[in-house]
């Protein structure tokens, strides 16, 4: 029997935030079937972890393929393993395509996640991109990953409706887009698009925040700030900066738990 679970990332409210699909799995799997086990949850991730002694090997899909880095799915898998009994460690370590993650649980009910920092250089804005946007920008950068792009208020952010066909052809996962916050509490906001991926809208995305924290960090002369993605579903993160790394802090609430009954139709590596 598999179990399959889906957890709201970034939240404490069922049917907000971000949903990830999550495996934990006894023995790796073809990848084959993780894309389509990805592709019939039809989530932003799903994420499948395989037990490495101590540790879990954790991998990361979209509908459409694999990805390199992942927050909220990330957040969801150590939400599940510690909720569903699967693991009883303080602190869980992760080997995954962008290196050693870990999640540890706060006293708060919080989870705390040490990611990279994917840090943008700045850089012109490529046709596409900015016929894309439809809007006015006071900044472009661009990291391994991404294009970081900074307009003047959140409310042209709420606003915005981009033409995802043009962003389509950018050589990029996606594009964050940001501007500062005036609310009190919270220092940015964020919307975040991998049309590229097969997500047109990501709800909220942790890994975008690898770039969003020292963005505003070095902005705005503080290392500990408060976010918030402000998408349909919306979310909040604490984050800190440390040395190359960011500290990203969430809670997650799991909606779903179903066994997966295709199982028999696939072979086992």
């Amino acid at each position: 029997m598999m179990n399959i679970y889906v957890a709201d990332a970034f939240t404490s409210q069922p049917y907000t935030g971000n949903p990830a699909g999550v495996m934990v799995l006894d023995q790796p799997m073809p990848e084959t079937w993780m894309q389509s086990i990805a592709s019939e949850m039809n989530l932003s991730e799903t994420a499948f972890l395989v037990p490495i002694e101590k540790d879990y090997e954790l991998r990361w899909f979209t509908p459409a393929s694999e990805v390199d880095l992942c927050g909220h799915a990330t957040l969801a898998s150590a939400h599940i393993l510690w909720e569903q009994g699967y693991s009883q460690a303080e602190v869980l370590r992760f080997h995954t395509k962008s290196g050693i993650l870990t999640a540890a649980r706060q006293k708060d009910g919080w989870i705390a996640m040490d990611f990279p920092q994917e840090v943008e250089s700045s850089c012109p804005a490529p046709q596409a991109l900015a016929e894309g946007l439809g809007a006015e920008y006071v900044y472009v950068g661009r990291n391994r990953m991404d294009y970081l792009v900074e307009v003047a208020s959140e409310d042209i952010l709420q606003q915005l409706a981009p033409d995802f066909g043009k962003w389509k052809s950018l050589d990029a996962r996606g594009i964050i887009v940001t501007s500062s916050c005036q609310r009190e509490g919270m220092d940015f906001v964020s919307r975040c698009f991998y049309p590229a991926v097969g997500v047109n809208e990501d709800p909220v995305t942790g890994s975008a925040h690898c770039a969003l924290a020292p963005y505003w960090s070095q902005r705005l002369g503080k290392n500990e700030l408060a976010a918030e993605q402000i998408s349909k579903r919306t979310g909040v993160l604490r984050l800190r900066i440390h040395p190359g790394r960011v500290e990203i802090i969430g809670q997650a609430v799991t909606t779903l738990k179903a066994v997966l009954e295709a199982e028999k139709h696939f072979r086992k590596v």
